[in-house]
Order: structure tokens, then sequence, then C-alpha cells
């Protein structure tokens, strides 16, 4: 996969895409919205505020507030990929976004997605 071309990607196109994922197994926007703050440090004002200057994946994450610290206790596969394997800082940070929205869709309890 072209790392370049999905950091591109506008985070406001796959956005949609978590609160679909996560409203069809009976999670909200909300959730999906405190997964994406707790990895980002962004606050849910600062998260819209992002979506709608659809701003790219590079920038979401360049203007990430702070990562959360315990990100590095995601692991586990997405996209056939360990997260915790991943080498490109950006590639990880994104899967790491990717995973807990799965995480979230999956049913696993909100403490626990967010590695507390």
């Amino acid at each position: 996969m072209d790392n370049q071309r999905v950091f591109k990607y506008a985070f406001s196109g796959i956005y949609p895409h978590y609160i679909l994922k996560a409203e069809k197994k009976g999670r909200t926007k909300e959730e999906v919205d405190t997964v994406i703050c707790w990895l980002t440090g962004y606050s849910p004002k600062q998260l819209q505020q992002q979506i709608d200057k659809k701003v790219d994946l590079e920038a979401f994450f360049a203007q990430a507030p702070q990562l959360n610290p315990n990100a590095n206790k995601i692991t586990g596969l997405i996209c056939g990929y360990r997260v915790e394997d991943i080498e490109d800082k950006l590639m990880q940070q994104i899967r790491y976004m990717d995973k807990l929205v799965d995480e979230l869709a999956k049913g696993k309890k909100m403490e626990k997605i967010l590695r507390s």
C-alpha cells in the first residue's frame, strides 16, 4: 500500500465510515468521538474543527494536541498488519485509530478500549 496516498486522505472522508461501522453494531457517534479524542488529545470541539477544515490524515495527526501515552498498548491485527510492528509512525497512528474503532464496533467495553 502506498503510505503517501493514505496520508493525503481527508480525515473528514474517513470519519463517516467510522461512525457507520460503529452505529451498525449499536455504538454511537459520541463513542467514536471519545476513542478518537482519547487517542489524539483533541477536544470534541477541536475534532469537529479538523473535520470542517477537511485536513488530511498527515495534518490531523501532526496537529493533534498529544498522542495518548497509552497508545502503545494498542496491539493486535488490523488489515492484516500487527499495529505494534508498523514502523512508519504516522501509519501506526492511523492504524491505532482504525483499531480503536474496530474494537468499539466489536462490542468491547470502553474501559478496555481506552486502555484504562
